[in-house]
Order: structure tokens, then C-alpha cells, then sequence
């Protein structure tokens, strides 16, 4: 019987430990930190062993192959140690994939690849097929493969599920855009940061499509650089520019062909506003069309679709103010997006873990928008450096949801809009994304 170690006993490890034992490993699991309750329940109920508040190493070292959680980075001890062994380390996303016979559509990308893979996801329900949504969103795809059955699966993966991906292999893989994010495992080369998105290709054949931004000038210049047999979809919104296969804006419609099959929709018509959603809604709808789902269910779906919680969500209208919820904004250029699309006069709140961020690229923004910067974090000092001569007083610090948000309200007035768009991760004061706006939408509430 081989033996699987698991590194890490959050989301993703426990489906990997899950699907482990239903393959018939003998499967253990470490987490160098404390296991959250339900997750323990969960490794009790499927009678998987484990440890958590430090990694024991005579019960690691012996591992056939392992698994590590993509929060783990490689420069951890342990990893380290399982490398000098010369034991395989790989994603739960790798693993999974042996055992999972079903079509995948893979995105992964710096910004909007949770969007784009939410709207794919309701583009096929719309459509009835029997798909399951995971990877770096909703419920661990080990374990929907070790305990479900699914035709199709729709995966948002992330550059650190991809880095241990070797022989994974997506149908239809997408990569919405790449710019600077998580430099900071990167060893601050964006070329490693870039090349670690394009591990979603990398296995691709020729029945297989990659769908792309062509306006992305990232993404098309390591495009140049490499080889793929796949079939190439493009996505763009370059004025005057039209495509034989792929999408473009054709006067106040967004176009797109696949094959020989053509489908149309008025831009208004759009469920998501805001020219980023249009790329997102772009690569989705290319994701339908090679999926062979018809016309008229794309263009409803796009239509009726519901914006995804924590990305550009509105939360409630306070005093003619409306608060907007973007905390999945981690980095610079999601949270260019989030003030670019904004028509009212904007009291932004921003802050938290900084990966390596360059905020000179929001400074016009900022100019053109914002009339006031509450900062949410522990150290706010390269927020006040970067903005300090554009707002002057107008930038406070707070160390609360709950204080951002009074701040927030004081600076606005009536037509204005307060955006959490922090720019970077929740670490410093919160458990995740997530937590920092279930917090921050309460605090509205709690106006």
C-alpha cells in the first residue's frame, strides 16, 4: 500500500486526505498549525490519521508522494526536507485530476478569474449539465471526486495549486490576465510569477482550447515564447479589431465565434457592468461555445447572472452613500478595476498584507476619484507614502472593520460611494477575504 502524506489540513488537504482513502492509500496528515473544527470532525469521520501544531518527521519523510496545500510555500522547512529526500511533492489539483474522467474547464489568471469561472459554472447549470465548481473556490475538487459524480468540472486554479501540477490536463484552459500579484513567492521575479499561470497550458493538446486576453500585453508576450498545440481563442476589446475564432466588441455588441457558429449580445445587456467584466464575460462565453451550449442559454445566462459575493458586491445604501464589498481586491490591478468602474465619487478603503504592491499605476485614479482613503491595516505606511501628496489629510488609518467603515461614512456624503477595495491580503487583521467582508458588510449594517 503506497503512502500519501498530506501537508496542510484546511479545504484542500482534507479532499486530498478524503480522496486518498477512498483510493486505498494509507494516508496520513500534518498541519504545522491548528486544524479548524469542522475539518477535524471530517478527518475523524473518513478515519484518516493526523497531527497538527508541528509536522513529526520519521511520519512525513517516509511518504511515496505528497500532497501540500497550496498555502504552504515551497521555501517551508518541511518541503525543503521532502525535496533533499527527492520524494514527489504534488497540488491536490494534480491528484485529483488522476482519478477524474470528467471535462474540465480550468482559469486561472491574476484578476477575474473568480467571476469568469462563477459565470462559466452558471452558463452550464443554465445549460443542465451535471457540473461541479471548485479548485480555489467552493468545495475541494479531491473531494467532490472521491464522493460525487460529475460530467464536467469548472476550476478556478491559482498560481500556487498550479507550481505543483505536473501531468494535469484541462480541456479548455483559460488565462483571463496576468499582472503583478504574490511576488512575494515568488522571489519578487514577475517572470516566475508568469510562468507559474502558464503551467495551465502546459499539457494541453490539440483537441484541447486555450482562451486568452490578446489585449493582455503580459500574457501575449510569453505567449510569443512558447508552443502550444491548442486551439487558440483570443478575447479582446481593441477598437476596430474582429476575429475569425474568439470575441470582440463590434460597435455596442460583444461578438463571438467559435467555428462556424456566431453568437451576439448587446453590451447593455451585460448582467456584470464595468469593461473588466466584459473581458470575463468574453472568456466565458468562449467557454460555452467550445462546450457546445447554445445561443440563447448563453446570452440569457450572461443577462440574468448575479455578482459574486466579496467582488464588487453592493451591500446597502446608507444616507444616499452605497457601500460596495470588493475585499477579494488583493491586489493593485483588481482594485484598478474597482475604482476605474466607479461613476460617483469614491471614499476608499484599503490596506492589509502587502505583496510587493507598485501603487503608482492608481494614482490618476485616485486623482480623478477619490475623495478619501481610510486604511485598514497593521502598517500603512507605503499607502500613505503613495497617496499622502494626492489626498493630504483625507487618508486616516484604522484597525478595525468596524472603524474603516465609521471613518468611511464621516468622509462621505450623499451620491458618494465607500469601496473596500483593499489591494492587498486580509492576514494582518482578519482570517481571509472572506471574514474581512462578512465584517465590513456588517459594520454597514451597523450603521
Amino acid at each position: 500500500m503506497s503512502r500519501l502524506v498530506v501537508l496542510g489540513g484546511a479545504e484542500s488537504g482534507i479532499g486530498a486526505a478524503v480522496l486518498g482513502k477512498v483510493k486505498g492509500f494509507d494516508v496520513f496528515l500534518s498541519d504545522n498549525g491548528k486544524i479548524a473544527d469542522k475539518y477535524l470532525e471530517m478527518l475523524r469521520k473518513w478515519d484518516i490519521p493526523f497531527e497538527q501544531g508541528g509536522h513529526t518527521e520519521e511520519l512525513i519523510l517516509n511518504a511515496d508522494e505528497v500532497v501540500k496545500s497550496p498555502g504552504i510555500p515551497s521555501s517551508a522547512p518541511m518541503v525543503k526536507l521532502l525535496e533533499e529526500k527527492g520524494i514527489n511533492i504534488i497540488s491536490e489539483i494534480e491528484f485529483a485530476g488522476r482519478y477524474d474522467s470528467a471535462k474540465k474547464i480550468c482559469i486561472t489568471g491574476s484578476n477575474g478569474k473568480t467571476t469568469t469561472t462563477s459565470l462559466i459554472y452558471y452558463l452550464l447549470k443554465q445549460a443542465g449539465l451535471n457540473v461541479g465548481l471548485g479548485g480555489n473556490i467552493g468545495a475541494s475538487y479531491a473531494y467532490q471526486v472521491a464522493t460525487e459524480k460529475h460530467d464536467y468540472y469548472v476550476l478556478e486554479i491559482s498560481s500556487f495549486q498550479l507550481d505543483n501540477c505536473q501531468d494535469f490536463h484541462p480541456d479548455i484552459a483559460i488565462i483571463t490576465n496576468i499582472t503583478p500579484d504574490h511576488l512575494d513567492r515568488y522571489d519578487y521575479k514577475m517572470e516566475n510569477y508568469v510562468r507559474s499561470k502558464f503551467r495551465i497550458i502546459k499539457n494541453l493538446s490539440s483537441e484541447d482550447c486555450f482562451i486568452f486576453d490578446s489585449d493582455d500585453a503580459i500574457t501575449v508576450g510569453h505567449l510569443s515564447q512558447i508552443v502550444t498545440q491548442a486551439k487558440m481563442l483570443p478575447f479582446t476589446q481593441k477598437e476596430g479589431v474582429q476575429l475569425e475564432q474568439g470575441a470582440f466588441i463590434k460597435e455596442d455588441k460583444m461578438v463571438v465565434r467559435y467555428q462556424k457558429d456566431e453568437c451576439e449580445l448587446y453590451l447593455e445587456q451585460l448582467a456584470l457592468g464595468g469593461k473588466h467584466n466584459i473581458y470575463n464575460s468574453m472568456a466565458a462565453a468562449l467557454a460555452a461555445k467550445a462546450s457546445g451550449i447554445d445561443n440563447k442559454i448563453i446570452r440569457n445566462s450572461l443577462e440574468t447572472f448575479q455578482p459574486i459575493e466579496h467582488r464588487l458586491e453592493p451591500v446597502l445604501s446608507v444616507k444616499g452613500v452605497l457601500y460596495i464589498n470588493d475585499s477579494k481586491a488583493t491586489n493593485v490591478d483588481s482594485a484598478w478595476y474597482a475604482l476605474e468602474c466607479q461613476k460617483s465619487p469614491v471614499v476608499w478603503i484599503a490596506g492589509g498584507t502587502d505583496k510587493g504592491n507598485d501603487y503608482s499605476v492608481l494614482e490618476d485614479l485616485v486623482r480623478d476619484k477619490v475623495k478619501a482613503l481610510v486604511c485598514l491595516g497593521v502598517d500603512n505606511a507605503k499607502l500613505h507614502d503613495s497617496f499622502g501628496d494626492i489626498l493630504g489629510d483625507k487618508i486616516v488609518d484604522a484597525g478595525s472593520a468596524e472603524e474603516a467603515v465609521r471613518l468611511a461614512s464621516g468622509f462621505a456624503t450623499d451620491g458618494d460611494v465607500v469601496v473596500l477595495s483593499p489591494c492587498c491580503a486580509s492576514f494582518d487583521l482578519f482570517k481571509n477575504y472572506e471574514d474581512r467582508g462578512d465584517k465590513f458588510k456588517e459594520a454597514v449594517r451597523n450603521l
